[in-house]
């Protein structure tokens, strides 16, 4: 099946048809001047499980992601804790790539860190001071004249006029030829990380590192670029700027790919606000499975409104699919031979909504679907047909990265429901019942089924 992607900056679905075989993909990582929140885990679970979609498709992916460890945030940050800020993103790195452990999220093929790449940052600065671009603002640094570059603001649709009217953050140098000029080197000042240069004693800034880094491991052209609605502009404009500009070749990526926003009860997360949602205050609450489904229940370019209600409703489709397959394995004991084959297209009625622009809303639809068509006859399957059906949910499952880890029925609530079936055999229905009440006070559900009792926790994420 061809695939498509919505390409922000065309405005229309692009074929990845006439792409090189590997794709080539760079999202914005994080800026580590603190631990992740759940916005921050929606962007990465959703190119997590395109990538991986792309991988079953067929198709490689070499999967680019930078990572911000020096910046203002960082050394504001380490000014108020009273250290370095080296340590600040040592610590904070650290703490992300736990985050992404604990998602499942392993696509990510090289992880970059900007400090790591000084050199390939000043040398495109060079550049863009040879070729006019750019321009020095003594005791500040160096800057993009954005009044140089014509199609400034293609991305966004906007105007070198609005270009300081940014939703992510923007420089602020009084001395700057244009409003919405942005630094590329930053001039030394006491008590920060700086690099000793041809350009002079200082550090990068924010835009600058993107494209060295891309351009460093994928050349000044490539495949596909990620990231959240909120860097649009002025970060990936920025990109494009910088980019397009040193190397002289357009388009500098064939298709733009944007997350929409994630809000909390309808108000953007903030600290100041008390609705900042780690993703371990999450995890502490629910598995990394049910952020990836909650996740994946929205197209990643709408917008996505947090709430516990939410959460939790997908904690139950979770737990259902668990319970779905749990109860399959039991079918696979059944000693019945195949007569009618359960024909199934699961597999094609969950592709064909990710081929068009990732729609993993409709194919997490199309899976809970055949999930209801199979149930009411779950068990009368043969054993033949409960080991396909298993195999294609499992398939699909892995397609979006999803990782199926059965619960565990203690010992102690099987050998209750053994004792059950034997009052029950004996006819002492007293007893039977008791036995039934005291599973459900330990938070096991049973199911009486024609190949035996069904053990399932009321509760399980």
């Amino acid at each position: 099946m061809e695939i498509q992607l919505f390409d922000t900056l065309s405005g229309k679905k692009e074929s990845l048809e006439e792409h090189s075989k590997t794709l080539r993909l760079f999202v914005c990582g994080p800026t580590v001047n603190d631990v992740s929140h759940i916005g921050h885990g929606r962007t990465y679970l959703v190119f997590d499980a395109l990538v991986k979609f792309l991988k079953a498709a067929g198709r490689p992916v070499l999967y680019l992601q930078n990572i911000t460890d020096v910046d203002d945030k960082i050394i504001a940050r380490a000014k108020k804790d009273g250290v370095t800020s080296k340590s600040v993103a040592e610590k904070f790195l650290k703490e992300y790539k736990r985050d992404m452990r604990c998602l499942g999220i392993d696509s990510v093929s090289k992880y970059a860190e900007a400090t790591k790449f000084i050199p390939q940052i000043v040398r495109q600065v060079k550049k863009l001071i040879l070729k006019g671009f750019a321009y020095e603002i003594p005791e500040d640094g160096y800057y993009f004249d954005v009044s140089k570059f014509a199609d400034y603001g293609k991305l966004s649709r906007r105007t070198v006029a609005q270009a300081e009217d940014s939703v992510s953050r923007i420089d602020d140098g009084i001395k700057k030829k244009n409003r919405g000029d942005f630094a590329l080197w930053k001039f030394s000042k006491p008590d920060e990380p700086k690099w000793k240069t041809s350009i002079g004693e200082g550090r990068p800034g924010w835009h600058i590192e993107d494209t060295a880094i891309s351009e460093r491991f994928f050349g000044p052209q490539y495949d596909l670029h990620g990231g959240g609605m909120d860097l649009k502009f002025p970060h990936h404009e920025a990109e494009i700027a910088q980019q397009e500009a040193a190397s002289s070749k357009k388009p500098f990526v064939k298709i733009w790919l944007h997350t929409g926003a994630l809000t909390i009860n309808g108000t953007k997360m903030s600290k100041s606000l008390g609705n900042f949602l780690t993703i371990q205050d999450f995890l502490a609450k629910y598995s990394a499975e049910v952020l990836r489904l909650m996740v994946l229940s929205f197209h990643y370019r709408t917008p996505f409104d947090y709430s516990d209600d939410v959460a939790d409703e997908n904690s139950k489709k979770w737990s259902g699919i668990l319970e779905f397959v749990s109860k399959l394995r039991v079918s696979r004991k059944a000693q019945r031979k195949d007569s009618e084959i359960l024909a199934s297209d699961l597999k094609k009625r969950f592709l064909t909504p990710l081929c068009d622009d990732f729609n993993t809303s409709l194919a997490l639809a199309e899976l809970l679907k055949f999930i209801s068509e199979v149930q009411p006859r779950i068990w009368t399957l043969s054993r033949g047909e409960a080991k396909r059906i298993e195999a294609q949910v499992l398939e699909v499952l892995k397609i979006l990265g999803f990782r199926v880890k059965l619960p565990r029925i203690p010992t102690k609530i099987v050998k209750l429901a053994k004792n059950r079936e034997k009052s029950r055999g004996s006819k002492q229905f007293a007893q039977s019942d008791a036995l039934r009440k005291r599973i459900n006070a330990l938070g096991y559900g049973l199911d009486d089924t024609p190949l035996g009792p069904f053990l399932w926790p009321k509760e399980s994420s």
